[in-house]
Formats: C-alpha cells, structure tokens, sequence
C-alpha cells in the first residue's frame, strides 16, 4: 500500500460494544475523503473481544489494520506504538467511543495548511458544543486542573484532555519516540514536549458526545496531575534529549 495521508490511532480497552460503531461511521465518513488513510485499532490487553471484533470488521472496513497487544500496557504506552508505526503525513488519535467524529479532521486541515505542526480538539475554547454536558463533578476538577497544567507546562492551552489529536509526521516521529509516560497523563506529555521542540500547536473546537461507558475514573484526574509534575521535573532535569529551552 503506498504511503496514506493520514493515520488514524484508537487506542482500546475493553470497548468490544462501543468500537464496531465508531468504525462504521468512520468508514462511512472517509468514503467521502479526497485523501488516502489507514486506521489503526490499538488493543490494550482488553479482557473482552475487542481484537477480535475488530479483526473481523477488517473485511469490511477499508484500509483496518489491528494490533493486538496480550496485556494491559495502558492508554499513552499504545497510542505511541500507533503514532510511530504509523505511516501517514499526518498522524491523528481518537478515542474508540467517537466522542469526537473523524469528521473534525477536515476543520483540522487548514491550520496544518497555514504552518501548525500539531492541532488539537478543545470542549473549552469558544465555539466548543458538549452534548450533552459534562456533569458538575467532572467540569469542577476538569478546569481545576487545567489550571494546574496551565499554570506548571501549557499556557494558552484550555483543554489538554481532549482524546482528538493530529500532528504532522515529523512532529509525530521526534515526540513520540521521547516519552515516558504511558497513562493518562501522556496528553500533557505530548503537548509539553511539542512546544518544547517548537512546534506550533493550535486548539480548536469541537462537538464532543459524552458517551457512556466512559473508563475515566475520579482518579485519573489525581494521575494527571502527578505525572504533569513529573514532565515539569524531567524538563527541568533534562531527562529528555531535546535543545535547552526555557520551559
């Protein structure tokens, strides 16, 4: 197969209920792209069917690959197998519950256009429609700790959560082959590292279903926050290999 424009990465754990319709709207929302994808499906250990589901709808949806890892490494550790292994000009990751449709990519396009390395989703900057809602009791801590990662590693950045990412291939190669972290805070991780390299990132906004099933836990909000002071040290210890820079 030549060389696709884009790369799409799911990551999936357990998601043997919620993945097969996010693959057949993505299916029927690239029929109508104008650029050459892969999809990749990243298997973190599920303890359900959710390779081999995906395996099967390989026949039916177009350019599905599926890589199936035997145990639970967690979300940040499979999306960057994804986005090295994958091929595309662009390298794009999404959550396996189409919370944010494929769709928000052709809006993304424009910014790679104009000179932006990596653009993100936002459900915080204006123009951003959540459907419904999130409840009170995950906005409270949400916004809270963005703050908190404003504050320590990404000014300007209102909404780091967001599981709609693209970056071009080099940005893609040169971040992901660099980091550590491998749970929920690997978002933080990625952005941070970005600007560090001095990539230009832009955030947009999008329509964000709140699906259910969700496997966000309370505490992931806690880990988030750890490991965000994590990256501030190792960027202050230069324990990655990157340029001096003043973040």
């Amino acid at each position: 197969m030549a060389k696709p424009y884009l790369s799409i990465i799911i990551p999936a754990y357990n998601e043997a209920k919620r993945l097969p319709l996010t693959l057949i709207d993505m299916d029927k929302q690239l029929a109508r792209a104008a650029y050459s994808y892969e999809i990749l499906v990243m298997n973190d250990g599920s303890k359900d069917n959710t390779a081999e589901i995906a395996r099967r709808m390989s026949g039916q949806i177009k350019n599905l690959k599926v890589v199936d890892n035997p145990i639970n490494r967690g979300k940040g550790a499979v999306v960057r197998d994804g986005m090295l292994i994958g091929r595309g000009n662009i390298r794009l990751f999404m959550d396996a519950d189409n919370a944010t449709t494929i769709d928000h990519f052709d809006k993304m396009q424009e910014y790679f256009k104009a000179g932006y390395d990596i653009v993100i989703g936002s459900r915080s900057v204006k123009g951003a429609k959540l459907d419904p809602p999130e409840p009170l009791y995950r906005q409270i801590p949400g916004k809270l700790g963005n703050l908190f990662i404003q504050l320590l590693l990404l000014p300007g950045l209102w909404d780091t959560q967001c599981g709609f990412k693209a970056m071009s291939e080099r940005a893609a190669e040169e971040i992901f082959s660099i980091m550590k972290i491998t749970g929920w805070g690997f978002d933080v991780e990625c952005l941070a590292l970005g600007k560090a390299l001095g990539y230009k990132i832009k955030e947009i906004p999008v329509h964000w279903r709140n699906a259910e099933g969700s496997k966000v836990k309370a505490s992931a909000y806690l880990k988030v926050l750890i490991e965000t002071l994590k990256i501030r040290l190792w960027l202050w210890m230069h324990r990655y290999p990157l340029p001096k820079t003043k973040i």
